[in-house]
């Protein structure tokens, strides 16, 4: 295979050796069992290092603020008479499918349901008024600016030394400035890679557990006969597989461009159909209302520990999880991101990065989460006993049931969930390959195959360990090594605008 670097070889080993690891049996093993040690693992990061995970995301964010207003604005990803290669509506599109997909669909009425009934409010009485203000409140702030500023700030610095410098599109080639060539090009260098490659593949295969949880939790919901079980998991997690590594064969400006769209098409059809066909006035109200306390509350919400509370488990299973979950999501979405971005400014790429989702995904809650809390609140429908007992990922069909046409809502759902399931396992198919053959454009159709069965086995051994509760050990557990590592990317994108700031200025001269 043509242009496999030792960070692929390195990281298929590692990963066959988890995968491995998984499926021993527990008597083997004992305490030292999957479950166990990541479990263990993921309690200590979360105990010791919360605060570290809530600093560091609102640090991503000021500094992506700041950059749009900055004079390193006006500087272009890429040389100065290139042009963007996909239309606003593709591009948004494409990051879009990227970034958040599967996870709003699962968590789109799960997410402000569960905050209503337990409200992140110490002192607030569940499925009160003020604990429906608050559940909207921090979804928003769960799947806005924060997320978007991380994938924005690592999309940024691979985009631009990637097509304004010529480097290779490796996470690893941002921080030369900072280490210099010969460190990077040696152990340290692919170390970096490594980490990137890990995290990827662990917060991919978070998701892609995920989207399983929801195909299987939905067929079972809307169909008779149909029983949620592992087995109805891993068949679909198989033919999945086979439909994305499909897509994957045949390149990004068709599988995986026209799998967005359709994304897209599906995601407007349903949000506007439950828009209209659900309490408008009401949603429409709670969006603007809920908008604006989100905008007020940023800061306070930025750096929200709860040091006092005899129960403090709200802020690390919800916020802490997210932000890391993010985190290890970014070298997947960023790459994928910066692929996609060449020839735009700094300015309107951060920009777009940061208002677009965020804004289409707190309209994506304030229907589907604003539907299901109006059910409850209004009408005494009492949806969250069935996500009590069936888990978060009835609640969007359980929702759809009280509504009239729910049954094909419920269908196009599920159709929407598999589309950006096979979207974000295609996409990164193409990251994972790309990162472990020097920062190629056009990775490997081996390299993505191998990389493709290796997603599908690492979810597939999460499902089987635990669920969602595995899922999300393994995503707080892969971002930790790679925070540093965007941090790190920081000071070294600051310390490449200012020699580029010094370059424009000698020109004008």
């Amino acid at each position: 295979m043509q242009q496999v670097t030792k960070v692929f070889y390195i990281s298929v080993v590692v990963a066959i050796l988890f995968i491995i690891w998984g499926t021993l049996p527990e008597s083997l093993l004992q305490s030292a069992n999957l479950s166990n040690v990541t479990t263990n693992v993921q309690g200590f990061i979360t105990d010791k290092f919360g605060w570290f995970y809530l600093l560091t995301a609102t640090g991503f964010l000021i500094f992506a603020i700041y950059l749009v207003f900055s004079k390193y604005g006006k500087l272009k990803l890429g040389k100065e008479d290139d042009e963007p290669e996909y239309p606003y509506i593709t591009w948004f599109a494409m990051l879009f499918s990227a970034g958040m997909g599967i996870g709003l669909v699962f968590w789109g009425a799960g997410e402000p349901l569960s905050h209503f009934h337990s409200p992140p409010g110490v002192t607030t009485d569940p499925t009160s008024e003020i604990a429906a203000q608050e559940a909207m409140k921090y979804s928003f702030f769960h799947w806005g600016l924060h997320p978007w500023a991380i994938y924005a700030i690592l999309a940024l610095a691979l985009a631009y030394f990637k097509f304004r410098k010529g480097a290779p599109g490796v996470i690893s080639a941002v921080l030369v400035p900072l280490l210099g060539e010969k460190r990077i090009k040696g152990w340290i260098g692919t170390t970096i890679d490594f980490i990137a490659v890990f995290a990827t593949i662990f917060g991919v295969a978070t998701s892609l557990g995920l989207g399983a949880l929801q195909i299987a939790s939905g067929l079972s919901f809307t169909f008779d006969g149909i029983e949620n079980s592992f087995a109805l998991q891993l068949i679909i997690i198989v033919i999945v597989t086979i439909l994305f590594m499909t897509s994957a064969m045949t390149g990004l400006n068709k599988g995986i461009k026209y799998l967005s769209n359709t994304n897209i098409v599906l995601a407007l059809l349903l949000l506007l159909f439950l828009l209209f066909a659900g309490p408008t006035n009401f949603i429409m109200d709670y969006f603007t209302s809920t908008f604006g306390s989100y905008i007020r509350d940023l800061p306070y919400m930025s750096f929200r520990m709860t040091p006092f509370a005899e129960d403090s488990t709200w802020v690390s299973d919800w916020t802490i999880f997210y932000w890391a979950w993010w985190i290890s999501w970014a070298p997947f979405v960023g790459t994928f991101i910066a692929r996609v971005s060449k020839g735009r400014t700094i300015r309107e790429f951060i920009t777009g990065v940061l208002l677009v989702p965020t804004i289409f995904g707190a309209l994506w809650f304030s229907v589907f989460g604003g539907t299901a809390i109006n059910l409850e609140f209004f009408e005494g429908i009492d949806i969250y006993s069935d996500v009590s007992e069936l888990g978060s990922e009835v609640a969007l069909f359980s929702t759809l049931q009280h509504i009239p046409l729910g049954g094909v809502m419920s269908i196009i759902a599920l159709l929407l969930i598999s589309t950006f399931f096979i979207t974000s396992a295609d996409s990164a198919t193409f990251v994972l390959g790309m990162q472990t053959t020097n920062g190629s454009l056009n990775p490997n159709i081996k390299v993505k195959f191998v990389w493709g069965i290796i997603q599908a086995g690492a979810a597939a051994i999460l499902l089987w360990q635990g669920g969602l509760s595995s899922l999300q050990t393994a995503a707080i557990i892969a971002a930790f090594p790679f925070t540093f590592i965007m941090i790190l990317m920081c000071f070294s994108l600051f310390k490449e605008f200012q020699q580029e700031g010094k370059k424009v200025n000698l020109k004008k001269k």
